[in-house]
């Protein structure tokens, strides 16, 4: 039996679809990790199918970055049950977006507060007689008492419950309320998204509906947090009753993984966070131990940051024994280490004393209890950096964590299988050493990298041979002027167009060249403010259906270079002006020199070069969404034509790139056209 056919949702493969899905099947039988580069409309989704089809009773978690993502995953399942009508899937999202209990602070605070509390109360009642919660007058009671701006305890929760006798051993449990369990079966059986389940839910906690109805799906949807997050991850198997090690896992969107498991790992305080502790300070009881001691330390604090004000650098190291020193000179304390624990057991405090309010908010003893936690623990960790950088008239120290190997190689382990997919992840050996270096050198690791097989004829890639972004011709008016003229030679070409640059700064100094000369596009400019954002690109994607054209000026790795689909008209052109690499400083050194004793001459690229490359190809990747889709690529830099670059670029660039001049380059696009 043709067990990967009976689990795949479409009548035939797409070109190298089923190699690329065969591979999957050996990884999810014998367990390890695969890496998957394989380019837009490959039909990456169906690697669902590869491990549904082997899968012997585990389940499955697919981790996504978004929820347009989390809605492609929903329609491939949704195609598979048709052919598999046992098939259950449910999803997880962030209880941010869907909380509907009110009140301020941080909302996964909230919860956890207001679900101790509501606990407690049910199980107060039911030791009482009183099983059902939504029945209990004393519930009820509170339930209208409770304080809709600070709330201590949550209905939704409550109505989510309900209490039973045990079976064995007697005493009572919680359970899904008959209310839970139904709206958790339509989640599973009708794949109800997300933007819909808050309205059904009505009274039912909405989070309390996904969990129920992830325990009964054979697989999970869930957002990066719910598996990177050490934390989150050991919650939601607790939650599941299941073992890592009895779990396949898909991730998304894998070029992410590295900047976000360096996120969660990496903390920051400002003044803002100072001031703040300082106001908690002085709220906090007299009689409150260590107090006094604890305050003289704040102006220490507010000082290291003062000094760093007049630093020319933006952004720069400092050194975490001046930063000890400096604040403990005018202390009661000696060590860093007294200071750690007395900060730790003050912020859980006032936590708890917090919470008894209703106030959910993270005070700023927190915030900085949390930064020198992680400063004091990071000083024997070479992987993590202490800087401060400059943002307008604010400044932030922070403890980074530049190697995300460690943990990415803890979560490979933890489970059976573990399966990154992307369109952008190349080279994957480039990549296989950034996220798994700590793995054992036995230990199971596969890569698969599928050719491009959309028609050559629908696309055109060139390459410029005298413009750069190079900081050494920043200043050039020559170099500037060529690429304006390159701009406004591709404001020939039909349809919506888009550009992209290395900075901010680069745009808007390029734009003011360049757009006085475009007369017959509509010009859209890549706020600095995600707010302004949606309103701009809806607009942009919607001139072709009023036959009208513009042309995008974007940042790479901004808003507007990653998860969207600009199909057909929306979008025929995209120039990349410049490699967007990290500005070059003291910090940037440092992570080059830590990459370098990790991998050798290989983490120069890694730490430095990759980054900057994947946001090209993901630029570039907007134009091409479907076989049927024309466009022309542009990489704007000779760097680009370098063989230390030209040869990381995926297989099909490197056979079709052309090499262009400010000369070649009309004719090239009116070839094209």
């Amino acid at each position: 039996m043709n067990e990967l056919q009976d689990w795949f949702a479409y009548s035939s493969y797409r070109p190298g679809q089923e190699e690329m899905l065969r591979k999957a099947v050996e990884t999810a039988k014998s367990g390890g990790v695969l890496l998957i580069d394989a380019p837009t409309g490959s039909g990456k989704s169906s690697v669902i199918s590869s491990l549904l089809s082997v899968r012997k009773g585990r389940q499955i978690i697919v981790a996504v970055r978004t929820i347009s993502q989390l809605a492609t995953y929903i329609r491939e399942l949704e195609l598979i049950r048709k052919k598999q009508s046992d098939l259950k899937f449910s999803y997880l999202v962030g209880k941010n977006t869907m909380c509907p209990l009110g009140g301020t602070g941080d909302t996964y605070r909230k919860c956890e507060a207001v679900k101790a509390f509501s606990t407690a109360l049910i199980r107060e009642r039911a030791d009482r007689g009183s099983l059902d919660p939504t029945r209990d007058k004393i519930i009820l009671d509170q339930i209208r008492k409770n304080d809709p701006d600070h709330p201590l305890i949550c209905p939704y929760f409550i109505r989510s419950k309900i209490a039973v006798q045990n079976e064995k051993g007697g005493g009572l449990r919680l359970v899904p309320s008959e209310g839970c369990k139904k709206i958790s079966g339509r989640v599973i059986e009708r794949s109800i998204l997300p933007d819909s389940l808050k309205e059904i839910c009505e009274s039912i906690c909405p989070y309390e509906v996904m969990t129920q109805a992830s325990l009964q799906a054979d697989v999970i949807i869930c957002n990066y947090y719910h598996i990177m997050d050490d934390q989150i991850r050991e919650q939601l198997y607790l939650n599941l009753g299941r073992e890592p090690s009895d779990v396949l896992l898909l991730i998304d969107e894998a070029h992410n993984c590295g900047d976000v498991m360096q996120d969660i790992m990496s903390v920051s305080l400002d003044h803002r966070a100072l001031e703040q502790a300082d106001h908690d300070i002085t709220s906090i009881r007299k009689d409150v131990k260590d107090l006094e001691a604890i305050r003289r330390l704040i102006p220490g604090i507010k000082k290291f940051l003062d000094g760093l004000r007049r630093s020319t650098e933006t952004e720069d190291w400092f050194d975490p024994q001046i930063f000890s020193r400096m604040i403990l000179r005018e202390s009661f304390y000696t060590t860093m280490e007294e200071v750690v624990d007395d900060f730790m057991d003050l912020a859980e405090n006032i936590k708890e004393a917090n919470n008894k309010r209703g106030d959910y908010r993270t005070s700023g003893i927190e915030r900085l209890s949390s930064f020198l936690y992680r400063l004091h623990n990071s000083g024997t960790n070479p992987a993590y950096l202490t800087l401060f950088r400059k943002d307008n008239d604010n400044i932030y120290l922070e403890v980074r964590n530049i190697d995300p190997s460690p943990a990415l190689s803890t979560l490979a382990r933890e489970h059976f299988c573990s399966i990154y997919i992307s369109g952008t992840l190349t080279p994957l050996l480039s990549y296989q050493q950034l996220y798994f270096r700590v793995l054992p050198s036995d230990y199971p690791i596969h890569t698969f990298s599928l050719p491009n097989h959309f028609p050559k004829k629908n696309r055109a890639l060139l390459a410029t041979s005298d413009i750069t972004s190079a900081f050494s011709q920043r200043q050039s008016e020559e170099n500037t002027k060529r690429m304006v003229t390159y701009i406004r030679a591709f404001c020939n070409l039909p349809g919506n167009l888009g550009v992209w640059f290395p900075s901010y700064q680069m745009l808007e100094s390029v734009t003011r060249e360049v757009e006085m000369h475009l007369h017959d596009r509509e010009v859209f400019i890549e706020p600095r403010e995600s707010s302004e954002a949606g309103a701009l690109l809806s607009r942009f994607i919607n001139l072709p259906a009023m036959r009208k054209k513009g042309i995008l000026f974007a940042v790479c790795g901004g808003k507007f270079s990653e998860g969207l689909d600009y199909r057909g008209e929306m979008l025929t052109g995209a120039m990349v002006i410049g490699l967007p690499l990290a500005p070059w400083n003291q910090v940037r050194q440092m992570i080059m020199q830590y990459y370098t004793r990790q991998y050798g001459e290989e983490g120069k690229f890694i730490a430095y070069t990759l980054p900057a490359l994947n946001k090209v190809l993901q630029a570039l990747g907007r134009v091409l969404r479907t076989p049927e889709d024309r466009g022309v690529l542009i990489m704007g830099d000779n760097r680009f034509l370098d063989p230390t670059i030209k040869e990381r670029l995926p297989g099909w660039m490197q056979q079709e790139i052309q090499e262009t001049t400010i000369q070649s380059f009309p004719t090239l696009l009116k070839e094209w056209k």
